[in-house]
C-alpha cells in the first residue's frame, strides 16, 4: 500500500522570488489510514520573516537560530518522501518552496520527481463548489477541533489536515477488502474490518418487531390504501413481515 505523507510548511513569506525560504516542515505519515509516524524540522532561514507571514506563524528569528539549515536535512526529508503520495493543502505553493530549497542546495531532485501529489484544495473545490476551501472551513464543516489553532504551524497544521482527509475520503476507502484473486473473500475482508476498527468484530445484535409492533404496521399500511386507493409494494412488504416475524425466524 502506498504510503501517505501529510505535509505542510511555513515560511517567511509568499513568494520565493522575494528570496522567502521554509522555516518549518511538518510531516504526518499515514498507513492504511492511520497516523503512524510524525516528523517536524525547524530551519534556520538566515533572514527575518516578513510582517504578514510573522503575524500567521508567529515563529522569531531568534528561536530558529541555532537550528538547522535546509540543506543538512535534505537528505532525511527526501528519503522520508520518495515514493509516497503526499498530500498537501494548496500544493502549488508547498511544492514550489521545496523546489526552491532544493535548487538552492545545489539538489537534483524535484518533488515532482518523488512523488504524486494529492491538493485537498482542489479535492475540497470539487466535492463543496461554491464553498471555502481553507483549512478552518473544512476542519468546521467536518467536525475537526482547531481550537488550538491561534497562530499557524506546519505540524499543527499537518494533524489536522490529515483528520480532515480522512474525513474527506471516508466514504471512498476501499478498505482493502480485495483478496489476491481480485474477490472479496471473508477471511479477508474481517481481517481488514478488524484492523480498521481496532479489534475484533462482535456479532450485531438484531433487534426483532414485536406482534403490537407488526399489528400497528399493518394498521398503517391499511390507512394508507384506504387513502390512496392502492399500496403497490403491499405484497412485498406483507411477505417481509411474515419473514421476518418473530414466529417465522429463528432466534441468534
Amino acid at each position: 500500500m502506498t504510503r501517505q505523507i501529510v505535509l505542510d510548511t511555513e515560511t517567511t513569506g509568499l513568494e520565493t522570488s522575494l528570496g522567502n525560504r521554509i522555516i518549518e516542515i511538518g510531516c504526518v505519515e499515514l498507513r492504511s489510514r492511520r497516523v503512524v509516524s510524525e516528523q517536524r524540522w525547524y530551519l534556520n532561514p538566515d533572514r527575518d520573516s516578513e510582517p504578514g507571514a510573522f503575524d500567521k506563524h508567529g515563529i522569531k528569528r531568534e528561536f530558529l537560530a541555532d537550528k538547522q539549515r535546509f540543506p543538512q536535512i535534505a537528505d532525511e526529508l527526501l528519503k522520508l518522501l520518495n515514493g509516497a503520495e503526499l498530500i498537501i493543502h494548496n500544493a502549488a505553493f508547498d511544492i514550489g518552496f521545496l523546489d526552491y530549497e532544493l535548487e538552492r542546495a545545489g539538489r537534483a531532485e524535484r518533488i515532482a520527481g518523488l512523488c504524486s501529489v494529492i491538493d485537498t484544495v482542489s479535492m475540497a473545490r470539487r466535492l463543496h463548489p461554491g464553498q471555502k476551501a481553507t483549512l478552518d472551513a473544512l476542519c468546521k464543516r467536518y467536525g475537526v477541533d482547531n481550537t488550538q489553532r491561534t497562530l499557524h504551524g506546519a505540524l499543527l497544521d499537518a494533524r489536522l489536515l490529515a483528520e480532515v482527509y480522512l474525513a474527506m475520503t471516508g466514504g471512498q476507502s476501499a478498505l482493502g477488502l480485495e483478496s489476491a484473486a481480485g474477490s472479496v473473500g471473508t477471511t479477508t475482508a474481517e481481517a481488514a474490518l478488524a484492523e480498521l476498527f481496532g479489534g475484533p468484530l462482535q456479532p450485531l445484535s438484531v433487534i426483532r418487531a414485536s406482534d403490537s409492533e407488526l399489528a400497528i404496521h399493518r394498521e398503517r399500511l391499511a390507512a394508507i390504501e384506504k387513502k390512496s386507493g392502492a399500496i403497490l409494494w403491499q405484497d412485498a412488504v406483507i411477505a417481509d413481515v411474515q419473514i421476518n416475524s418473530p414466529a417465522a425466524v429463528p432466534g441468534p
